[in-house]
């Protein structure tokens, strides 16, 4: 049964990209295999101001493939990285656990590396310095790498310095010769984001001093199958990754895992711990422990991956029937935010004001706009309370927990919260957190 599927979805993924399959982006053996394809999309952040709603809008696959050789999950590069990332949607301080979770990290490891002004701390997608910016009190030199310009510039006005550009071998060999060796390169979701993997983790081979340590976190592969997160696979990833392939995409580069935490962040995070291969630094027994776990868990074996595509369309059905039920009796149900997982899952189930009046957001760059695709009105957070909505959709369901407590008034009108991942449920919030 299982070559089945595996012959399906290898055919399907073939069909896909053509005579030739696409090769992967680590190790460039040929991918044929598909993880999940989740039809046309448009580009997540892409939110649309009234005056393009009636302009074509351009769509790419959303066909995730994973490599039989290192089974890197992944996605083929439809659009640049500059068309994507060089004015983004996206400001990391909007999300107040963010970065509370942002400057434990900064203080955790200001005390584990023994950190001080002699320091540099370098982050690559540094964002709005939601992050560098717990240094600053500290005493520790930082410096921001981070290509939209928007955020960038409110980097800048919290006073910490950033470059606007894309990081790499060559941006890398610049800061070299400029003197700069980072003691700490942290780099908090964006290995999802980088096409050109191999130049990226090259570029912080170099740039990363003799006994300096990388952290890494991303959201784990296991935690997003196990739990049907399938909305966190957009355009704007083009990689998904187990511990396992994170060893192997160190090792091609000179490095070594010497650590691994898990993260409650984005679903169900890991935080990895990298340094030179020859450094003194000893990989703590946690390494060993998931690497382990993982291939007992079938991550070395194509069937496991396989899999996957029949519990997202499940979750999809039972969504769709729940709201559809909501709406034959008469109920009025608006959306709770507009994150890039949000616009996977409307455009995926065709979820649109025909569905939500509206979505809400407390980031007013999205406030007027629409969400790409669907086309779902963004209005400011306080028009929930002028609405009263029987429902509210929760898009960032990471974020579910935080946003209840935000919004617990809801309840006095008798509204429900709607969690739709890993699968649909509603929370009173009335009643504890769940």
């Amino acid at each position: 049964m299982q070559e089945g599927i595996s012959s399906i979805s290898t055919g399907r993924a073939q069909a896909a990209a053509g005579a030739s399959a696409p090769r992967c982006r680590i190790c460039h053996t040929p991918v044929e295999h598909t993880f999940v394809d989740l039809g046309m999309s448009p580009l997540c952040e892409s939110f649309l101001p009234a005056g393009q709603l009636n302009q074509m809008e351009p769509y790419y696959p959303l066909h995730a493939l994973v490599c039989g050789n290192c089974f890197l999950v992944q996605l083929q590069e439809y659009v640049t990285p500059d068309h994507i990332f060089s004015e983004y949607a996206y400001f990391s301080s909007y999300s107040t656990s963010w970065v509370e979770h942002a400057r434990l990290y900064c203080y955790m490891i200001t005390e584990r590396l023994h950190l001080g002004p002699q320091s540099l701390v370098v982050e690559l997608a540094s964002n709005d310095g939601y992050l560098l910016q717990h240094f600053l009190p500290l005493g520790v030199p930082v410096l921001g790498i981070e290509p939209a310009a928007n955020v960038a510039e409110a980097a800048r006005g919290r006073s910490v310095p950033t470059l606007v550009e894309f990081f790499g071998t060559s941006l890398a060999d610049r800061l070299v010769a400029e003197g700069k060796r980072a003691d700490l390169i942290i780099g908090n979701n964006v290995l999802a984001q980088v096409p050109d993997l191999n130049d990226f983790v090259a570029g912080m081979k170099r740039l990363l001093a003799p006994e300096g340590v990388i952290t890494l976190e991303f959201p784990h592969l296991e935690r997003l199958m196990a739990e049907n997160q399938f909305d966190t696979i957009y355009h704007e990833h083009f990689s998904y990754f187990s511990f396992v392939t994170i060893e192997r995409l160190a090792g091609r580069h000179g490095l070594k895992l010497i650590d691994v935490e898990k993260l409650r962040t984005h679903g169900g995070s890991l935080r990895v711990y990298l340094a030179h291969a020859g450094s003194a630094r000893v990989p703590s027994a946690r390494v060993d422990e998931l690497l382990r776990h993982e291939i007992e868990k079938g991550f070395l074996e194509i069937e496991t991956y396989a899999r996957f595509s029949e519990q997202v369309r499940r979750t999809k059905r039972n969504l769709l029937s729940f709201l559809i039920a909501c709406k034959e009796q008469g109920k009025r149900i608006c959306g709770y935010g507009a994150p890039g997982k949000g616009n996977t899952l409307l455009n995926y189930c065709g979820i649109g004001p025909d569905f939500l009046d509206f979505t809400v957001d407390r980031n007013p760059y999205k406030h007027g706009r629409f969400t790409p695709g669907m086309h779902v009105p963004i209005l400011p957070v306080e028009a929930i309370d002028e609405a009263r909505p029987d429902y509210l959709l929760i898009l960032p369901w990471n974020l579910k927990d935080e946003i209840v407590q935000q919004m617990r008034h809801v309840g006095q009108w008798g509204c429900r919260f709607i969690v739709p991942i890993p699968e649909v449920h509603t929370i009173d919030p009335n009643r504890s957190v769940s």
